[in-house]
């Protein structure tokens, strides 16, 4: 029997250094197998739906230098009007993280609504840790977004 055995310091981008990860790093999170932002989730239907909807390939929308996928025509058109109310919080990038002061990925499955905006969490725990504290950790945030976001690429 042939056992695959991983090094211990796995190069995992959460145990990339922070300079090594935001140069990996676009503006906006995208699946590193599709390219969508959000992992083809319609961004909308979080704010409209009792759980979030995948996008479909017809309704495709690109902005800020991704492809965003919809779930229908009509929340295309309300996203295109208005992408910064429906888009999530520090670009899809783990919002917890964020308000620790680094870049990490988000699920697009662990969010929360707060405050009318959209934020997602690498992992349940973090989402916890942000709703301990929810108006603290979105200031910090988004103060932490403000310097972190300049070292991200556009794509």
């Amino acid at each position: 029997m042939i056992a695959l055995v991983l090094p211990l310091f796995w190069p995992f981008p959460a145990m990339v250094g922070q300079s090594a990860a935001q140069s990996l790093a676009g503006y906006v999170q995208t699946d590193p197998l599709t390219g969508l932002a959000m992992g083809g989730m319609d961004p909308v239907s979080y704010f409209t739906e009792a759980a979030p909807l995948p996008g479909r390939a017809e309704f495709e929308f690109a902005w800020m230098g991704a492809p965003w996928l919809f779930a229908n025509a009509a929340n295309l058109e309300v996203f295109r009007r208005h992408p910064e109310i429906y888009a999530p919080q520090y670009g899809g990038h783990g919002a917890m993280s964020m308000a620790r002061g680094f870049v990490s990925d988000a699920d697009p499955l662990i969010y929360a609504v707060f405050k009318r905006r959209l934020y997602l969490f690498y992992s349940a725990s973090n989402r916890e840790a942000f709703l301990l504290a929810p108006d603290a950790a979105a200031i910090r945030g988004a103060e932490q977004w403000q310097l972190l976001s300049k070292t991200l690429s556009m794509r």
